[in-house]
């Protein structure tokens, strides 16, 4: 199997396919709504309000942080999450562009 050729791909194209993989497992979009809800850092309580074990919200919330849709800051020995604002608008700002298109009046399919 190839390797993925995301040089082939516009910015926004590499972009948009980013932030689809966020979206791509009910526990991560949780996880967001959750972060939210709460509008400060969240610790230890993730693992309490999804029912998933510990494992499990580790390595979505490790995902959501290579994303650069979440900041993990150190707390004593736990590490404590929140939604980094400016990557989150613009991921905004990229999916809106993408979302907003219009579709074209044809006459086909």
């Amino acid at each position: 199997m190839g390797a993925i050729k995301t040089a082939n791909f516009t910015d926004a194209q590499n972009a948009i396919a980013v932030y689809a993989r966020a979206f791509g497992h009910p526990a991560r979009v949780a996880i967001l709504q959750y972060l939210f809800r709460m509008d400060s850092c969240v610790c230890g309580e993730i693992v309490a309000e999804i029912d998933l074990a510990q494992p499990t919200i580790s390595q979505h919330l490790k995902e959501l942080r290579q994303l650069g849709l979440i900041r993990g800051t150190v707390d004593g020995t736990r590490v404590c999450y929140c939604i980094d604002t400016d990557n989150w608008a613009r991921m905004k700002e990229t999916l809106h562009d993408f979302l907003d298109q219009d579709l074209p009046k044809l006459d086909c399919c």
